[in-house]
């Protein structure tokens, strides 16, 4: 067992060329695991926080990341098995986590989609959307597999993996115990405290915003998040203020613009059918019309970062072509480094694809064999692209912000422009692409989660090909319970209706009637285009920026005010010893910040799901007293941020 006080500076920073990162657990080390009890406690977290994931995306259009939840909670049940005998180590904690995490990705990607389905009036049986959420799941997971070498560990340090950080330090901390484990859990503490006043019985709001003089329909608005925050603070002041400046643009530039020129428009412009611009909010001129620019910005930057990405896919297939041909024997490969061979991966890819095209319903009723081939296919072209770049965006933003939606939506301009050749534009036409886009971001959702797992791993010292076994059990385990709980809320309460309005799957219908249809609005999509073309001349990394762009400036305002109160820090160390103490210290409080709101959103989740409704809540009602509801919010926050500042400034 390590003998360490918590993981190695290095963590967090770049490594110097020749460097090697040291991990908690020696690759010369030989621990438990990959274990029974592990495993299936893993399954049993996954299938819980799944089913209240799917509710609370259903019902507000996002999830969250339950990597954190999970190690919690896996750390807490294996403390009281501690004290009946039962010992655990840390690695097997890390497998527990990993395993029980893949489940939220598999309910974002389905939710995302598929209810639009049950909005045609096609509702898809359990079999169709199990079979859909698994091959999806699989493909996240090994088309990750060949790139895990360079982007876990060449990139460590420009691609930080905030929440896979954060959970390794959680259970590190849990193990090491001290203050090292106190920061993480006041952290925790706090934050649960906090997300209670704002989301459960609702002392102060949540969300505060407000709008800028003389400009028409600009506001600015904040989540008052403590998970957002601490993720500012692990990001760090750069990609911060990268983010912030493209969500920035969208609400003080292309918001009123839209505006402005809307005044004389006396026809709803599309997609918005029913609402003069005129008469539209800030928020309902960002939903129909900013969504489109910051997926064209989106899925540009991701094509330009798939093309800098080539040499390195390359070489990492080169690696995994070595360890298949034997020139490499699995001794010489060290613990720490052994991936689940190619073959495999190329196996698995295949059997996706035979499962999909030889399943009668996979992609609804549209054609025959050879059009569920062809949709297969372009299922494999997008995952294979998206993976890529989603593992590469929650390297700078984590889970919480992968734009899914984003390249789902992407995959469906692509998967409807083929499917509009070939003349398949009526409602099964429309279905199957619906179930490309489904599946294509299950894969992207998926190859997120599994990359901020392998960058816990890697901080930790476990095997990367049995986190990969883990990834791969958790997808298939949770994905019929997942499934299960979209149809039983889908018969419950319908989708589109109040309770449950499923909006980016409502974005997905809308999408893809456009394309069909051959009305949609290709100007905006070419404008976020445009923005990440400008990106790369500028040398700004279009990719934070582009996801700037197409998330609410209120969910980048908290990361960016983490990330200040980073960079004061570091500025005003009198030393390289008190900049790094600096530095861990408000990484671990920070990830308490996600792990405290994550718990807490889990929870209130979950009582929606057995409530069948969203807890109503005791607190304040606001209404008509926005003024006091901002100066609360505020206060709360400001209040949390103290706190948070003066913590560190003690050391």
């Amino acid at each position: 067992m390590s003998n360490n006080k918590g993981l190695d500076p290095k963590a967090y920073t770049r490594l110097r060329p020749g460097e090697k990162y040291p991990p908690y657990i020696a690759a010369s080390e030989s621990i438990s695991e990959f274990t029974i009890k592990s495993v299936g406690l893993g399954i049993l977290f996954g299938i819980i926080f799944g089913a209240a994931n799917a509710y609370l995306g259903l019902r507000a259009g996002l999830t969250i990341s339950t990597s954190i939840p999970v190690a919690v909670m896996v750390v807490a049940v294996f403390k009281i098995l501690g004290k009946a005998g039962i010992k655990s180590t840390i690695l097997e904690t890390n497998i527990a986590q990993t395993t029980g995490s893949a489940s939220s990705s598999v309910a974002s990607g389905v939710i995302f989609t598929l209810p639009a389905l049950f909005m045609w009036g096609m509702a898809p049986d359990l079999l169709q959307m199990t079979i859909l959420a698994m091959c999806g799941g699989l493909l996240g997971i090994l088309f990750m597999i060949p790139l895990r070498q360079y982007l876990i560990e060449k990139e460590h340090g420009n691609l930080p993996y905030p929440e896979g950080t954060a959970c390794a330090e959680v259970l590190v901390a849990n193990e090491v115990g001290g203050n090292k484990a106190k920061y993480i859990f006041i952290g925790m503490g706090i934050a649960a405290l906090f997300k209670t006043l704002t989301s459960w019985i609702k002392v102060i709001p949540d969300h505060l915003s407000f709008n800028v003089p003389l400009i028409k329909k600009a506001s600015i608005g904040i989540d008052l998040s403590a998970a957002l925050f601490g993720v500012g603070y692990i990001l760090g002041p750069r990609i911060a203020a990268i983010m912030v400046g493209g969500g920035l643009l969208s609400a003080l530039v292309f918001i009123p613009a839209i505006a402005y020129w809307g005044e004389s428009q006396t026809v709803p412009l599309f997609p918005e059918t029913t609402f003069l611009i005129k008469d539209m909010s800030a928020g309902q001129i960002w939903t129909r019309y900013i969504r489109y620019i910051g997926a064209g910005a989106v899925a540009t930057a991701g094509i330009i970062t798939l093309i800098r990405s080539i040499p390195m896919m390359l070489e990492s297939f080169k690696v995994g072509a070595r360890h298949l041909s034997g020139n490499e024997s699995a001794t010489q490969v060290p613990r720490t480094q052994q991936d689940l061979p190619i073959k495999l991966v190329a196996g698995g890819v295949f059997l996706v694809i035979l499962v999909l095209t030889l399943f009668p319903n996979a992609f609804g009723a549209v054609g025959g064999m050879d059009t569920r081939l062809i949709a297969a296919l372009c299922v494999t072209l997008f995952a294979f692209f998206f993976v890529t770049v989603a593992s590469r965006i929650v390297g700078l933003v984590g889970v919480s912000s992968n734009p899914t939606s984003g390249m789902t939506i992407a995959a469906l301009l692509g998967t409807a422009t083929i499917f509009l050749t070939m003349g398949w534009t009526d409602e099964t036409g429309k279905a199957a692409t619906l179930i490309v886009g489904c599946v294509v971001a299950i894969a992207a959702s998926i190859s997120g989660d599994t990359s901020q797992d392998l960058k816990s791993g890697f901080l930790l010292g476990a095997t990367p090909k049995k986190q990969q076994i883990a990834e791969l059990i958790g997808v298939i385990t949770s994905a019929t319970f997942v499934c299960l709980s979209v149809m039983l809320l889908a018969e419950t309460f319908g989708f589109g209706s109040k309770e449950l309005p499923a909006p980016q799957a409502t974005l997905m219908k809308v999408v893809i009637d456009g394309v069909l249809d051959q009305n949609l609005p290709w100007e905006l999509v070419a404008i976020g285009a445009g923005i990440a073309v400008v990106c790369e001349l500028a040398k700004i990394p279009s990719l934070p920026f582009a996801v700037g762009v197409y998330l609410p400036v209120s969910t980048m305002t908290p990361i960016f005010i983490g990330g200040l109160i980073r960079h004061y820090f570091e500025k005003k160390s009198k030393s390289s010893q008190q900049l790094d103490d600096r530095r861990e210290r408000g990484v671990l409080l920070g990830s308490g910040f996600v792990g405290g709101e994550g718990l807490l959103g889990v929870a209130i989740a979950a009582v929606a799901f057995i409530q069948s409704k969203k807890p109503a809540g005791i607190g304040t009602d606001w209404a008509g007293s926005e003024w006091l509801a901002m100066l609360a919010g505020a206060i709360g926050f400001g209040l949390l941020v103290s706190w948070f500042f003066n913590q560190i400034r003690r050391v």
